[in-house]
């Protein structure tokens, strides 16, 4: 089905015509129209457009509603204050754009696909191998996918990249500490669970670290090790390629926990990039883009200085000959623009690490290999907090692990489930809780914009009042109940009725869906759609409140309110979709 053209598209067209045909001289000049609290909206270009053509804005605003083209669309449009219009848009046309919306059967809304789609790569959710993930890991994971299903909405072609940290002087340890101690990983891959895997491996590398920090000839071992296995010694590899497997294992069962897609086809970890990382170094080298510096091969920057006014300078290799994180960046740019063939490289990674990624990108671009006709761009996010306002710890100090806070997110919301449900069996409360505690974890975090910190309080993130995922999923379950109730009587859409002040206020918020998802997908914002659905629900409950469904006063106003709950369930569900939430039929 063809997309649907919003309201607002509609009303900016006849406007911007209206403009064009009272000022010629000015070409096409933007309205700026915009939702309003006065009408249905506000438009606000003429001020500019007067003062541009030293005219006086009200004539002018009076000149533009003689020239707007009403009909079917528009039902008033009255000049206010210094020179806005106010437009208010009749009944039928909300109702008849939101059945051109319900009528598509694609599951879309008429949401319409980008006129120009790309290629996007998109680097997310990146653990570290033979480590546990802990809350640190949650909002790249949580904010990349939500990222990766509004842009595959669009129409963009996406490709996840997820860069786990399979690399360094860290397996030359592990491996080393392993060959010495080989009791200490006494357990088959195949007997053990992911986490009791990863629990075994955090366990090792936290001895071998240990032995490592506190043993001079350790580490000198360790380190011999780390060229074994850059070199491709048989055995060191299998070694390592074991750590790798089980972690990934690990990592699949978390992320399946996350109610998130990962594919092993997707995990291109530092490993990936060994290849290239000596190309790399000599066409920085021979460029000049980088050069020695006390052995070392560095990039400097004017703009970038240390405290004491140095250059703070981007290592791509060490005196030593090892390699840093910047070659490996590096290097992955050169695949996702020169085999990937990239327009947009987004990089879904904590705000800390913002002046790496600057000096990576800045050095990418001396080399040529990130041209005008692509954006790198950094996601930064912010810190997940703990209620007192410090990064979220446990009661020890530790990091909390990623695995225990959703299980006790799901221990909560199938708390509140089993007090709310009424025909469930305990097998649906469980599901219902492990989709309503999963979903609460990831609306905490999507409803805030992605550079703040947020603080973590899982009493708020599972409560039925307020922003929060389940006052969502219980406003999609209540549409469903009154749906089943509805018996005979089905949603249809009646444009000839007039609309309550709740309907209307519904209907507009529901069409402007499209945009809203353009918007979030263009900005890369998963939050804004989070906002959107927040007042979609809100604006619902209050059109529940005020304008009875089943019990409307003729059989035409219960069909098209049952319509207008449909929508708005609809919307709901496909939103929710792109956060990653689902919305239980039943809560």
């Amino acid at each position: 089905m063809a997309s649907v053209t919003s309201l607002s598209d509609s009303v900016h067209q006849r406007l911007a015509a209206a403009l064009s045909a009272a000022v010629p001289q000015a070409g096409s000049a933007d309205p700026l129209l915009r939702r309003s609290d006065r009408a249905d909206f506000q438009a606000n270009g003429i001020l500019a457009l007067a003062k541009k053509e030293k005219a006086n804005p009200r004539e002018l605003a009076a000149q533009v509603v003689s020239g707007v083209e009403s009909g079917e669309l528009i039902k008033d449009v009255e000049v206010s204050g210094p020179g806005f219009l106010n437009i208010t848009l009749t009944d039928r046309a909300i109702t008849a754009n939101l059945a051109a919306r319900y009528a598509d059967d694609t599951g879309r809304l008429g949401v319409p696909y980008a006129e120009q789609p790309g290629t996007t790569v998109i680097d997310y959710a990146q653990p570290n191998v033979a480590k546990e993930m802990h809350v640190g890991h949650l909002r790249s994971a949580v904010i990349g996918d939500a990222v990766v299903q509004l842009l595959e909405f669009t129409g963009e072609n996406v490709v996840r990249r997820h860069h786990i940290g399979d690399w360094g002087t860290q397996f030359g340890m592990l491996i080393q500490y392993l060959e010495e101690h080989p009791h200490e990983l006494d357990h088959k891959a195949d007997e053990a669970s992911g986490e009791e895997a990863m629990s075994n491996l955090d366990r090792l590398y936290k001895a071998a670290r240990g032995l490592f920090d506190a043993d001079e000839e350790f580490k000198t071992r360790a380190r011999r090790r780390v060229v074994d296995l850059q070199a491709g010694d048989p055995r060191t590899l299998a070694t390592w390629q074991k750590f790798v497997d089980e972690s990934k294992i690990y990592f699949f069962s978390v992320f399946e926990k996350l109610d998130m897609e990962v594919r092993d086809a997707d995990i291109v970890g530092e490993s990936g990039y060994n290849d290239m990382l000596a190309e790399t170094c000599r066409l920085l080298e021979e460029s000049g883009v980088a050069v020695r510096s006390e052995g070392a091969l560095c990039v400097f920057f004017d703009d970038i200085k240390g405290p004491d006014g140095n250059p703070v300078p981007l290592i791509v290799q060490k005196s030593d000959g090892g390699y840093g994180y910047a070659a490996t960046d590096l290097s992955a740019i050169r695949d996702r623009v020169f085999n990937l063939k990239a327009n947009s490289i987004i990089y879904v990674v904590d705000a800390r690490q913002s002046l790496h990624f600057k000096m990576v990108f800045e050095t990418a671009r001396k080399a040529g290999w990130l041209g005008d006709d692509v954006k790198a761009h950094q996601l930064a996010f912010g810190t997940v907090l703990g209620k007192d306002g410090k990064p979220f710890k446990t009661r020890e100090g530790e990091t909390v692990r990623l695995v225990d806070l959703l299980d006790e997110a799901i221990d909560r919301a199938s708390a509140v489930v089993r007090e709310k449900a009424q025909d469930l069996s305990e097998e649906e409360i469980a599901e219902r809780g492990t989709q309503v505690g999963v979903g609460a974890v990831k609306y905490a975090d999507l409803s805030t914009s992605a550079n703040r910190d947020y603080k973590f309080d899982l009493d708020q993130m599972v409560s039925l009042n307020g922003d929060t995922s389940v006052y969502l999923q219980y406003a999609y379950a209540r549409i469903q109940s009154i749906l089943r109730k509805a018996g005979a009587s089905r949603p249809a859409a009646h444009p000839e009725l007039e609309l309550h002040e709740a309907e209307r206020a519904l209907g507009l918020h529901a069409d402007s869906f499209a945009a809203t998802v353009a918007e979030a997908a263009t900005e890369y914002a998963p939050h804004k759609l989070a906002a959107y659905l927040y007042q979609l629900a809100s604006l619902y409950t209050t059109f529940y409140d005020k304008c009875p469904v089943l019990k409307a006063e003729t059989p035409e106003q219960i069909e098209n309110r049952l319509f207008l709950c449909d929508v708005t369930a609809r919307t709901l569900h496909r939103g929710m979709a792109l956060l990653g939430i689902r919305t239980p039929e039943r809560l």
